[in-house]
């Protein structure tokens, strides 16, 4: 499963504990219209460290955060391939 599905998995499962509505998960969608609240985002966070091990807001030191869903995913894929590149195991 891709960065990408795995972030709007988590999105979906999140909405649907909360009952919440989703518009249309695409790229250029604005996370604080997403349909999550600021914790809504701080569990999706959690749980993707959960699941891919990592959490770009505290590894990184870039001070940009992500404005729209496509930001979001690439942060998390960028600093998936820092980590691989890092240990080794550029893919």
């Amino acid at each position: 499963m891709s960065i990408m599905e795995i972030v709007i998995c988590e999105i979906q499962q999140i909405a649907a504990e909360k009952k919440g509505n989703l518009p249309p998960l695409t790229d250029d969608l604005v996370l604080l219209e997403s349909g999550l609240d600021s914790l809504g985002i701080a569990i999706l966070v959690a749980r993707l460290e959960e699941t891919l091990g990592l959490d770009p807001f505290t590894e990184s030191d870039d001070i940009s955060y992500p404005v729209t869903l496509g930001d979001f995913v690439r942060f998390y894929e960028n600093a998936a391939k820092s980590r691989d590149v890092a240990s080794g195991y550029a893919r």
